[in-house]
């Protein structure tokens, strides 16, 4: 089982990168968006980012609550919350590169600096803290992604 989260809480190995590995995990998020938009229709296409966004989010939580405890708290190699964050970050906007790239970009400066308290997140304890920063930069990114877009 714990091969099982290892893998989950890695997302496949990215984990492992030495450099970056948290900007490879949104950068497959983003991959797997741009899948789900070229497969799916606009409204299935919402459905689907939300549904992935709670997956992630809670199988994520179980995983870097369990690998923490091999890791460390909130280590590197754990990016499933990235993945979950990215997901989030592009919630409710409609597909294009152009708000994909804006949505990247927005949430890994969110993520990495983590303003607006951002960090108060960090201090929960069985893998909440690694996957709720995240989803607070996600709901950042998110609104300002979405006022990027409104106000062109």
């Amino acid at each position: 089982m714990l091969y099982l989260h290892k893998a989950i809480a890695s997302v496949l190995g990215i984990g492992f990168i030495p450099k970056g590995s948290g900007t490879f995990g949104a950068l497959l998020a983003c991959g797997i968006i741009a899948i789900i938009a070229k497969f799916t229709q606009d409204v299935h296409y919402q459905w689907v980012l939300v549904l992935l966004t709670l997956i992630s989010t809670f199988v994520g939580r179980w995983s870097s609550g369990v690998m923490e405890h091999h890791w460390g708290e909130d280590a590197s190699k754990i990016v499933i919350d990235e993945v979950a964050g990215m997901f989030l970050t592009v919630c409710f906007v409609a597909f294009s590169w152009q708000n994909l790239a804006i949505g990247f970009l927005l949430f890994r400066v969110f993520d990495i600096f983590k303003p607006f308290n951002i960090r108060y997140f960090e201090k929960y304890p069985n893998g909440w803290g690694v996957m709720l920063d995240d989803i607070a930069a996600g709901v950042w990114a998110n609104g300002c992604l979405q006022i990027i877009i409104f106000f062109p």
